[in-house]
């Protein structure tokens, strides 16, 4: 190790919402972290709405692992607004209108079973009258969830790291990183890492180390309208979601849409967005904006997390697809106590589960050989 470069414990690669709040995790237990960033405005999680659902799909079904995460992210996020001084988190219930007689008793018919522990609390089978919103049909209104507001938080994390010094927010090269006797060393930054996360979310594809996953790009759109007169009691939920976003103001996403993504400008997103707007209230309504992020799909639907197979002290923690803002909280925590050796980490998010695939790339495309070490 050169004498004139600083050694930390931990060094993450981007500050989304996965790296964020897994830095604030390590923080907490004493290490100490640096984090890159490049701060970028198309990352899902700066255009996220948020929503925390815990019961989504046309087949309503509980979330994975709600029990697990839920409750701890609506605690989290919590006690964070107390300690930032911040308004981040609205409990709110969520309500899922019904699209048609038959959708209705679809959810009647698996309410029997009662397979929602709890997140349910009640179903409106007659027409639900509220400012400004259309459901003749009724629909299901569901708690312990809410959204949070992500750019806020993710705005207020970067200022403390800015001031306190554990954020650079410039652009990191991985092919500078080179393996040492203790971790890897990254001469630009002058420093030495006992431990590398990889946390870029979609960009995690440009990083030659974990190129091997079967992560896929997935671009959401999210629009901002305005509609004077909508009732702002709870989140709405009919295919899109509607969420409050100031007086009057709301926010209404997301759409999915795999490569190639539709090119700028070409109105697509807004057209599908409105027509979804347009089911759950008769009032006119100006756009505001639409903004376009990348969200980071992985094959199986389940986040990654864990070390690299050849390389021990480099890992990664991503692919939390649509639902990082549930997740997130609960995932950092148990990536932390993984990597401190204080636990194992569920078996559906092990990146262990994709190793066969890292052997069969190793045949064509060998990482550099310096990091192999």
């Amino acid at each position: 190790m050169p004498t004139d470069f600083d050694l930390y414990d931990y060094l993450l690669i981007g500050h989304g919402l996965a790296g964020a709040l897994l830095a604030r995790e390590l923080r907490g237990r004493g290490h100490r972290v640096l984090v890159y960033d490049e701060p970028r405005l198309d990352t899902a999680s700066r255009v996220a709405a948020g929503l925390m659902n815990p019961v989504a799909g046309k087949r309503f079904a509980l979330t994975w692992r709600a029990l697990d995460t839920l409750p701890y992210a609506v605690a989290y996020y919590r006690d964070l607004g107390q300690e930032l001084s911040g308004d981040f988190l609205v409990e709110t219930p969520i309500l899922k209108v019904f699209g048609s007689e038959q959708e209705q008793q679809q959810m009647v018919a698996r309410a029997a079973a009662e397979p929602w522990a709890g997140f349910v609390a009640a179903i409106d089978t007659a027409p639900i009258v509220q400012a400004g919103l259309l459901a003749p049909h009724g629909g299901a209104w569901l708690r312990g969830g809410g959204y949070v507001r992500v750019a806020e938080l993710l705005a207020t994390l970067a200022q403390q790291g800015r001031a306190e010094g554990w954020l650079r927010e410039e652009t990191f090269h991985w092919e500078a990183l080179v393996s040492g006797e203790v971790g890897a060393t990254y001469a630009p930054g002058q420093l030495v890492a006992r431990h590398v996360v990889c946390c870029q979310g979609a960009a995690a594809l440009q990083c030659p180390y974990f190129a091997w996953l079967p992560l896929t790009p997935n671009q959401g759109e999210v629009l901002s309208v305005e509609v004077p007169g909508l009732t702002a009691a709870q989140a709405l939920n009919r295919g899109a979601y509607v969420v409050p976003d100031g007086p009057g103001r709301f926010r209404v996403g997301a759409t999915y849409r795999w490569p190639p993504f539709e090119p700028a400008g070409s109105g697509e997103g807004e057209t599908e967005l409105t027509a979804r707007l347009t089911g759950l209230t008769p009032l006119p309504y100006q756009v505001l904006g639409l903004r376009r992020g990348v969200r980071p799909a992985v094959r199986d639907r389940r986040p990654l997390l864990g070390r690299h197979p050849a390389l021990p002290w480099l890992s990664v923690c991503g692919g939390f697809g649509s639902k990082g803002v549930s997740l997130a909280p609960r995932l950092a925590a148990l990536l932390a106590d993984y990597l401190g050796g204080q636990g194992e980490l569920w078996p559906e998010v092990d990146v262990a589960r994709y190793n066969k695939l890292y052997t069969a790339d190793l045949l064509e495309n060998k990482p550099p050989a310096h990091a192999l070490g």
